[in-house]
């Protein structure tokens, strides 16, 4: 608005017009990155321009582009159209120049091959989002799948609904058009009207002028009857002639003699007020009529929500609540100036008092479902909750991931399960499902339902990924191998999620590597695992690739090559933590030491509270026989990894080592509580009671460790010889000690 106003009304201040422009350009473009429908804003303002502030008529529409009353116009209008085409053209090259591919479930009537149920279906569409507006009692976070079935008939009773939302919007766009064709032909009356065209009174489609225009002075002044003023013109207020096209509103009633440009002078007026707005002296005002009003409230209703009607392209959703905020405001609009007439043309007070009443019933009820609605947003477990009764299969699938995420592992199987009951060709459910299972150590099941989401989704790579890692888990290295091998060439045209399905396809040939090393094939996992790198797309993250490689020619003894794929790690991500372990791992193997526990001081520094970092720098200080410090680098470990096995068995047999008996006893006995059936921890937790002279718990340790294995020879050895210490010290007699 002021944008038009410094261009067309104020003279002075034209230069300014390009500040207030192309802001208004730059916050649509913002508004775009947001949402992509934001971009219709810019309709509006064109509508605004058109109809609002410069009133073309229908039949001036075509002179537009060629008149030149219109130039102001034009300017306004080829902006924003070339504004238009450059963010549209932009949002396309970052959409990769295509249209998304979106699944037959996220808009099941674009799939459908019926021309019929496609036009009843996405007919149905804005009435039902209407609908929604006028009652928002059934809200969700969802509307894909089955939410709105699918139109079968034109024999559907929905239609019935739809026939009467179309005839409204024909019934308003008839009553806009006879307006706009009305103001055209009162403007034009308005402005040939001889000798005192102040004011121009509407009524009857024709111009009344005022009774009573008399000359005082030289000086026109006019009384306006209410009774004879219409819907578009309902304020008793003067008007001066139209100045340019416009209206002008004058902030005193006087008129004066014109004299115009070919030096005649006429009684006609022209206005005069202490205003500033202008030369005349008038007061602007953006709008003058009930008409200008309900154009600006459709234009926010309609054009926002255009994009979302299938009627250019195919959308990802049957309905969206979110494209609904923009036309709601129109149709908040509409809503008032409706109350607003109701209750100007109500003469009794009873009557207006009533309608006050209902207004304001109406604000608490849906301030109350607002509430209520929050209520609902104020989780993701609430949320999906809420959606149970639009869209079962779609709110139980969510709500298994969250109750998954909070650990409620049984909960989410039943919900994912229950979302299945629904709709049984969701491969996402399959998927997670097959994630839970395998979290829960149910390898077999998980393997079922990875397979179910890859027959409804084949190029669903994570569900490949998993089920190679599964594969891998149970033994069955060549089905891995082959289904990494699958997975790493899946096409990713046309999907949604290009990025993660192309890292995803890196990742398999990265399991596949590791799957080779694991093996013992280190010089299969390089040919591997430099295919990944020449594959591998530019927002992958190599870090992890380069380490593994570094650590297959590691293995090989191939040190150079070894060196120079740690460095490519610490290179791209400075702060990975098992590149500098592994880096450090083999300077101490080629005997630089320095070296290497630099690189475990600088780990440890980054990764203050990670036990593996303590795990390696403390086997690292063990082989370099400083037992004492690496005693104190395992016991920090171990109190930051308590549930790890391997260490706190490390520990203890490093306490060991630094001399520190009892401690080490300690951890022994964690160690047993851990893995009860490792015949290590027995056999080692009796030699450590043997030694700190605990004899008769020392050969229960011993005889476990035996009925675990019975024909370990160090065990017996063991055993025996503390059974002749019992013998030396008393403790057992020798008969006794024979019948053992």
């Amino acid at each position: 608005m002021t944008y038009c106003k410094y261009r067309d009304k104020e003279p002075e201040l034209y230069g300014w017009r390009w500040v207030y422009l192309y802001s208004a350009l730059l916050w649509a473009a913002c508004s775009m990155l947001a949402k992509e429908h934001a971009i219709t804003v810019l309709a509006v303002c064109a509508v605004y321009d058109v109809l609002i502030h410069h009133k073309v008529s229908l039949r001036d529409l075509l002179g537009i582009p060629f008149e030149k009353r219109f130039q102001g116009l034009r300017e306004g209008l080829l902006h924003l159209i070339g504004a238009v085409v450059m963010l549209v053209g932009f949002r396309l090259h970052l959409m990769g120049s295509k249209p998304p591919d979106f699944a037959p479930a996220d808009n099941p009537a674009a799939d459908n091959d019926s021309i019929v149920i496609r036009t009843l279906t996405f007919l149905y569409l804005p009435a039902f989002n209407f609908w929604l507006l006028l009652c928002p009692k059934w809200l969700s976070f969802d509307w894909s799948m089955e939410a709105i079935p699918v139109f079968t008939s034109p024999s559907d009773p929905r239609n019935v609904f739809t026939a009467c939302f179309y005839g409204m919007v024909i019934y308003v766009l008839v009553y806009i058009l006879r307006n706009l064709n009305r103001r055209a032909r009162n403007e034009s009356a308005f402005n040939n009207s001889p000798m005192c065209p102040c004011l121009g009174i509407l009524q009857n489609h024709k111009l009344a002028l005022a009774n009573n225009c008399s000359n005082h002075n030289g000086k026109y002044s006019r009384k306006h009857p209410a009774h004879l003023l219409n819907n578009n013109y309902s304020q008793p207020t003067t008007y001066a002639p139209y100045a340019n096209g416009h209206r002008i509103t004058t902030s005193n009633g006087h008129c004066h003699p014109v004299t115009y440009n070919n030096g005649t002078t006429q009684s006609s007026s022209m206005c005069t007020s202490d205003s500033s707005d202008s030369s005349c002296g008038v007061s602007w005002t953006p709008f003058r009529s009930h008409l200008e009003l309900v154009i600006l409230s459709l234009a926010l209703l309609v054009l926002p929500f255009i994009p979302a009607t299938n009627l250019f392209f195919y959308v990802g959703f049957v309905v969206a609540e979110r494209v609904l905020y923009v036309p709601s405001m129109g149709f908040c609009l509409l809503v008032a100036l409706g109350a607003d007439q109701i209750y100007k043309r109500q003469e009794s007070g009873y009557k207006r008092k009533a309608l006050i009443a209902v207004i304001i019933f109406m604000i608490l009820v849906l301030s109350i479902r607002t509430v209520r609605r929050n209520y609902d947003w104020m989780s993701e477990e609430n949320l999906y909750r809420s959606g149970i009764q639009i869209n079962p299969p779609k709110a139980y699938g969510n709500l298994a991931n969250i109750l998954s995420a909070q650990g409620k592992k049984q909960e989410a199987e039943w919900a994912y399960k229950k979302a299945l009951s629904y709709r049984s060709n969701m491969a996402d459910v399959h998927y997670n499902l097959g994630i839970l299972l395998q979290e829960m150590g149910r390898y077999e099941e998980a393997l079922q339902s990875y397979k179910l989401a890859i027959q409804f989704r084949p190029r669903l790579a994570m569900a490949h990924l998993n089920l190679g890692l599964v594969l891998g888990i149970l033994g069955r290295k060549e089905e891995a191998a082959e289904v990494y091998r699958h997975c790493a060439q899946l096409d990713s045209t046309g999907l949604k999620d290009p990025k993660t399905h192309e890292s995803t396809k890196i990742s398999a040939l990265f399991n596949l590597g590791r799957l080779f090393a694991d093996e013992g094939k280190y010089q299969d996992a390089i040919e591997v695992y430099q295919e990944a790198v020449q594959k591998m797309p530019d927002h992958y993250q190599p870090q992890s690739l380069y380490n593994m490689m570094g650590e297959a020619f590691f293995k090989l003894t191939q040190y150079v090559e070894a060196e120079f794929w740690y460095k490519e790690a610490l290179r791209v991500k400075p702060d990975h933590i098992p590149a500098h372990l592994t880096y450090a791992k083999l300077l101490s193997k080629w005997n630089r030491q320095v070296e290497a526990e630099q690189w475990f001081l600088r780990a440890k520094t980054l990764a203050p509270n990670d036990s593996s970092v303590y795990q390696h720098y403390g086997q690292f200080l063990s082989e370099s026989d400083r037992h004492t410090e690496a005693a104190e680098i395992y016991v920090r470990a171990a109190d930051l990894a308590p549930d790890e096995y391997e260490i706190i068995f490390n520990a203890a047999n490093t306490l060991r080592q630094a001399g520190r008996n009892a401690e080490a006893e300690k951890y022994y006995h964690m160690a047993v509580k851990l893995r009860p059936n490792e015949v290590t921890s027995h056999m080692n937790l009796g030699a450590m009671l043997h030694v700190n002279g605990k004899l008769l718990e020392a050969e229960s340790s011993y005889l476990e460790a035996l009925r675990l294995k019975p024909d370990d020879p160090i065990t017996q050895n063991n055993l025996q010889k503390l059974r002749n210490l019992l013998v030396q010290k008393g403790i057992r007699s020798s008969s006794n000690q024979k019948r053992r």
